[in-house]
């Protein structure tokens, strides 16, 4: 069976994924806590104290909450929260550092900025494209693809918008696929309609190829709409139907054929009565009439001979 080869060329993704340093968030929130509950208290003794007894002890004090309020405040920059079905892609100045993925509060690098990434199943469905087939027909061929972020550093800085990005490369994928392949089946060439498996599988393969410089993994990529187009539906649904009449006819014919050789043969056999070439070609006639026939056969009793 000859099939179509399919080649998309995309760029080599320049970066990957990677695990970036991270530790447990919550005791680092618990002294965030107690720095500011510490400058909290610390702020009106040190004023009480600088104006009473006019030392330095009060301004010492004044400086240590300060410190400790800008402690507090590095830290709780390095806090990050991740989600189930999440990811934490941390960059600090312009430099990739790593992604989290692990779920619950979380401590990284203070002052570098964390970007969400969803990395839940998702679904996209096309919109319906009309496009000619391999046989120059138009038709309408839509499709929804189950995807999912598998690198999240390509996603985010592979491509400008990794959902778009999908979007608009199903949809290319789509009108490559059908515009690949006959609607019906001729030619021993795998067709649209009479091998959607195998359609599927390639549509898939494609897709995967076009978004995997995007860090996204194809789940699974199904056709949810395949039909000729309207203003040429009417003609080929009459050009599908005469062929299964004609497909219908010809199975009748050869079961026909078949039984009336057996039919012979048993004659034959059993020596029930001898036929001359004229009496075989009588009989045979009959019998592909009845079988062949679209109506009921109404019997005709010969009360002469067949020569008479």
């Amino acid at each position: 069976m000859t099939d179509t080869q399919i080649s998309v060329d995309m760029p080599t993704p320049k970066i990957d994924e990677r695990t970036a340093r991270a530790a447990a968030g919550w005791p680092m929130l618990t002294l965030v806590l107690v720095s500011l509950l510490a400058f909290i208290v610390l702020i009106p003794v040190g004023i009480i104290v600088t104006v009473q007894h006019s030392s330095g002890a009060g301004v010492a004090l004044l400086v240590v909450a300060v410190l400790l309020f800008l402690a507090a405040c590095v830290l709780a920059s390095g806090l990050t929260a991740v989600a189930p079905g999440e990811a934490r892609v941390v960059q600090l100045l312009g430099r990739y550092m790593g992604t989290v993925r692990t779920p619950g509060l979380r401590f990284v690098v203070p002052f570098t900025q964390k970007r969400r990434v969803s990395t839940r199943i998702r679904n996209h469905e096309t919109d319906v494209a009309k496009v000619n087939d391999a046989d120059g027909n138009p038709i309408e061929m839509a499709a929804v693809v189950v995807w999912q972020v598998e690198d999240t550093a390509k996603a985010v800085f592979e491509v400008d918008d990794f959902v778009e990005f999908v979007a608009f490369q199903t949809e290319t994928a789509v009108r490559h696929i059908a515009g690949s392949y006959p609607y019906d089946a001729h030619d021993d060439m795998l067709s649209l309609r009479q091998n959607a498996d195998e359609i599927t599988a390639r549509l898939s393969a494609e897709i995967q190829t076009r978004v995997a410089s995007a860090g996204v993994k194809v789940i699974e990529s199904r056709i949810t709409r395949l039909a000729y187009a309207p203003e040429i539906a009417q003609a080929m649904l009459r050009r599908q139907q005469a062929g299964a009449v004609v497909a219908a006819r010809q199975r009748i014919v050869d079961g026909a054929v078949g039984m009336v050789e057996a039919a012979l043969a048993r004659l034959d056999e059993h020596d029930v009565i001898e036929l001359d070439e004229e009496r075989k070609a009588t009989m045979v006639s009959n019998l592909l009439v009845v079988l062949c026939g679209d109506r009921d056969v109404q019997p005709v009793v010969n009360t002469g001979s067949l020569y008479r």
